[in-house]
This record gives structure tokens, sequence and C-alpha cells, in this order.
């Protein structure tokens, strides 16, 4: 019955609220339920009126979820299930925040997919709401970099950064994860259905709120512990100084998990919280997903430093580089004057020009040498 019981107690208390954590520290969640019923007594236990009030219609309240969950297609997975993450336990070794803590009852999950396994190698990208163009372009390139090196994008799927790194990630054809304040079966905001959609077909559409819950500006706050604690790492790609997703960065801090931020322009009050994290030693800075990478990976990452390929000008002998140096594109200039010009002999020079001549690098003309197409550029490119 452990499974009911969770489902039941998360329709009566609201998910997240850290006295049902102390509770279930020393209680079964059979017992708690019995006594949020009235059908026991627990010594030097109070459980609040409101949950009481909450249950006086339980079996209903169950039988309607559990209705609306089958014809939403929506599954209850808890602790105990397969497919539960075990990182999410980590929730109930830190401290509450605004109000919130604990590991949840149990998830809504929609779709097909297994949350463990989605998530095992999973980076939460979150930001702004009202973000910029900048900001929006670095989510999307973010969530696809990830997803094509096999990390799964977890996010809030709301407007801005988080439906932009959802984006990113399933133009890669990737899986990622969006954690919703409301059911699993709302779409919110309503004009992100389509993505949801999406999200949900090759990846999950998550949720600890009850099928058919609305958002409230709590509820936000404490999503932000799940998208946390489901990750590896958080990234903050766009933050002012006083916006939510700071609040996610700050469970990734307590959860112990990686915390990043990737920079805006200094001018940018979209991105100063972003900054003040880095400032503050409370986040890494990161520029691409190659550094999210490394920061995630650890000891077992690819090297991510970006290979800064040769071009044609680094493989040219000494004599070689220095006899092009002194070519213009314009003027024609004699072998005896780019001597002149490089400190190299007149023999040197025209050495060198018969190779860069072979390379397709330099012309002859009438009058002289000039430049034909430029070598200091990636031979790759």
């Amino acid at each position: 019955m452990t499974r009911l019981d969770r489902m039941a107690l998360s329709l009566v208390v609201e998910p997240g609220d850290p006295r049902l954590t102390t509770l279930l520290a020393e209680h079964e969640p059979g017992r708690v339920l019995a006594v949020v019923r009235g059908d026991r007594t627990l010594p030097g236990a109070r459980v609040p009126d409101a949950w009481r009030e909450r249950a006086g219609d339980l079996d209903l309240a169950l039988e309607t979820t559990r209705a609306r969950a089958a014809a939403s297609g929506l599954r209850w997975v808890c602790p105990g299930d397969r497919g539960w993450p075990e990182r999410l336990g980590d929730l109930d070794h830190v401290e509450p925040l605004h109000g919130s803590g604990g590991s949840p009852l149990g998830l809504w999950l929609r779709g097909r997919g297994e949350l463990d396994a989605t998530t095992e190698r999973s980076v939460a990208v979150v930001g702004a709401r009202d973000c910029t163009t900048y900001g929006a372009e670095c989510a999307s390139d973010l969530g696809a970099d990830l997803a094509d090196d096999g990390w799964t994008v977890v996010s809030g799927a709301a407007y801005g950064i988080d439906g932009c790194a959802h984006r990113g990630a399933l133009a890669m054809d990737r899986p990622t994860v969006a954690v919703l304040a409301c059911g699993a079966d709302v779409d919110y905001p309503r004009s992100h259905a389509t993505l949801l959609g999406r999200i949900a077909e090759d990846g999950l559409v998550v949720s600890e709120q009850a099928p058919g819950q609305t958002p409230i500006r709590s509820r936000f706050l404490s999503r932000n512990r799940i998208i946390a604690a489901l990750s590896i790492g958080t990234v903050v790609v766009e933050a002012a100084v006083r916006s939510g997703s700071l609040n996610t960065l700050h469970w990734a801090d307590q959860l112990g998990r990686v915390t990043m931020a990737l920079p805006g322009p200094v001018t940018s009050k979209a991105s100063g919280g972003a900054h003040a994290a880095v400032r503050e030693g409370r986040a890494v800075l990161v520029t691409s997903g190659a550094d999210v990478v490394e920061e995630v990976g650890g000891l077992g990452a690819d090297e991510s430093a970006e290979v800064v390929r040769q071009t044609e000008f680094d493989l040219l002998a000494p004599a070689v580089r220095s006899t092009l140096d002194g070519l213009d594109w314009r003027e024609p200039l004699s072998a005896a004057a780019v001597a002149a010009r490089v400190r190299l002999t007149e023999g040197q020079v025209r050495v060198s020009l018969g190779d860069l001549e072979g390379r397709g690098l330099v012309r002859r003309e009438a009058a002289g040498w000039v430049l034909e197409r430029r070598a200091d550029v990636d031979r790759h490119a």
C-alpha cells in the first residue's frame, strides 16, 4: 500500500512541505496518513489542521486523480519503483528554502521513458523568462550541444531560456525533461502545448503536483528543487539579480551539484545575477556545451577545451611565413623589395615566393608579386 499511501499524502499535503519531511524521517507514509485521516495518533507528532481538512474527501480525490491520470496518460512513480532516481533522496539532507524542502513523495510522469535512465547524465539549463535574443541563442546552442554529446537537458518548459534549451535538445532528436509547477497533464504556459507534446514523445514531462493542479508562485520555487536534484549540474544562462532561476542554482549548490553560469554582456542587466554568482564563487563560468561537459563529467569527461586547428600559415617554414608577411594585396613588390622589408636575403625570398606560388597564396604580375588568398584561416573550415 505504500505507493497508494504516498499518492494519498501528496493530495492532502502541499508538495515540498518540510513538515512532512520531518514526519517521514521517523514514520512510514501509511502511519502518517492514518494520523491525517484521524484513524490513529503519533506521540509527539502534530499534524496541521489543513491536512486533516483536505483528508475529509480523500477517497473521492484519489478516485478522481487516478481517473484523470489514466485519461491523460500519466503514471505515478515513487521511491522503490523501477525508474525512480535515487539522487532525489539528497533533498532530505539539505535545509528547506523559501518554505520548501524534502524529497518528493512521488512524481507524475507523461512520456514513455524511465526517469532514472533519462536523467542519469543530465544537466539543468535554466534562466530568465524575459530573455534577450543573445540569451535565447545561447540557450538553444547549449541545449543542442549537450544533447549531441549524450546529455539530457532538464528545465522547466517556461518562456525564454527554458523553452529554448528544450528546443535545442529536440533539434538534435534527443530526449529532454520538463519539470512543471502544475499537473503534468496541464500545458503551461498554454502556448507551449506543442513543445510539451514533443517533449513527452521522446522524453518526459514531470511534476510532483497532482493531475489538473494549476501553477502558483510557491510551486515554481518548490519545483526548482526537483530540477536541481534530478541533474548532475545546473547552468544559468541568463538571470537578473532577482531572477527565480537563481533559486535553482541555490538548490544545486546546497545539494553539492555542479553550479555554472554563462556570462552575458557586461552591460546587460539581464545577466546581472549570473555575473554575481560567478563573482561570488557560487558558479563556475562556462561559455559552451564543451565547458559544461568538462565540469559535470569530472575526470571521466573528454577534454573539452576547444582544439585550435592549425592554419596553412602555421605550417609554412619561417622564411616562407616572413616572405608572405612582406607582401601586399594591391601593390606589386619585387623580390628585392620584399627582402628589404622582412630582412631576408633576396635568394631566400625568391625560393619562398616559388613555394607560395605553388600553394596558390601569391601570384606574379608584371610589376612584381601580390597576395592571392589568405593563409591564416582554418584549413578545415
